[in-house]
């Protein structure tokens, strides 16, 4: 669960990990939802009997798909800031896609506080070391660099 601290307590998080999240189930039917969503229905995602006679032996998630479990990871991992008005997405300074993802994989993520600036009064930049692991395998699914804004009241 995430934790809850006033803005003046952030800089004592920074280098340290905020929290893990829960394992997510990533099944076929999300996968498929997510080609529908995304238009991209590339057959090592969608087509079951085709993707079997891949060297991955089924098929994958889009990497996309496992980026996008960030905004749910981070309500488990990351750190609330009391008073906070609204969070949002401010971008990332590096992905990269490290394990690809089978279908009926569990998958969680952690997250470390970077480096913490406030852009304007009540305005927190965050940066944060995002990791994404697959239950039972050495190797993360993906690393990123994500940068949230979070805003909280006077």
């Amino acid at each position: 669960m995430a934790v809850t601290i006033n803005s003046i307590a952030l800089i004592d998080y920074i280098g340290k990990q905020s929290g893990v999240s829960r394992w997510f189930t990533i099944s076929q039917e999300q996968i498929d939802m997510f080609a529908d969503a995304t238009h991209d229905h590339q057959f090592i995602h969608v087509d079951v009997e085709k993707a079997k006679e891949t060297p991955f032996g089924s098929t994958i998630a889009h990497g996309f798909l496992s980026l996008s479990l960030l905004s749910a990871i981070a309500y488990d991992a990351s750190i609330n800031l009391e008073n906070t008005i609204m969070g949002l997405n401010y971008g990332f300074d590096k992905i990269r896609f490290l394990q690809p993802v089978k279908v009926n994989s569990k998958v969680r993520g952690s997250m470390v506080l970077v480096d913490v600036l406030e852009k304007r009064p009540n305005e927190f930049l965050l940066t944060w070391n995002v990791t994404i692991e697959i239950e039972s395998i050495e190797k993360p699914a993906l690393t990123a660099q994500w940068l949230t804004m979070t805003i909280v009241s006077a």
